[in-house]
């Protein structure tokens, strides 16, 4: 299972750096959701696939019993979310205004430092 899921974040890390290379905007922007995603995917098969129980230690024992799932990579998948999704809104409102300002998404036509409509 981990080879499968190794070719499946390796090409979502190449279709993510392809679209992040586009001259329009759009495709930057899915281009960084695809790289988030294949970042949690990434964490997830580094720490190991294990099908197993919640790690809660049960009443009267001491140790967690066999098997159970790493609750390390849960949380920082979890973290990475958030981050990504505060990421992708940044990059969405900063898109939206150059968009506003130069009046195209093509990043070849954002080449003046002048605002068009005299915004500030």
């Amino acid at each position: 299972m981990e080879t499968v899921l190794a070719f499946v974040i390796g090409g979502l890390y190449a279709a993510g750096v392809f679209l992040m290379l586009r001259r329009a905007l759009a495709r930057v922007v899915l281009g960084i959701a695809i790289l988030t995603n294949a970042t949690n995917l990434l964490i997830f098969t580094a720490a190991g696939l294990t099908r197993g129980e919640p790690a809660f230690i049960d009443e009267g024992e001491t140790l967690l019993s066999e098997p159970y799932g790493d609750p390390l990579p849960q949380a920082l998948v979890l973290t990475a979310i958030v981050i990504g999704f505060g990421v992708l809104a940044f990059a969405m409102v900063l898109i939206y205004r150059a968009y506003r300002s130069v009046g195209s998404e093509d990043s070849d036509h954002m080449t003046t430092t002048e605002f068009e409509d005299g915004e500030r």
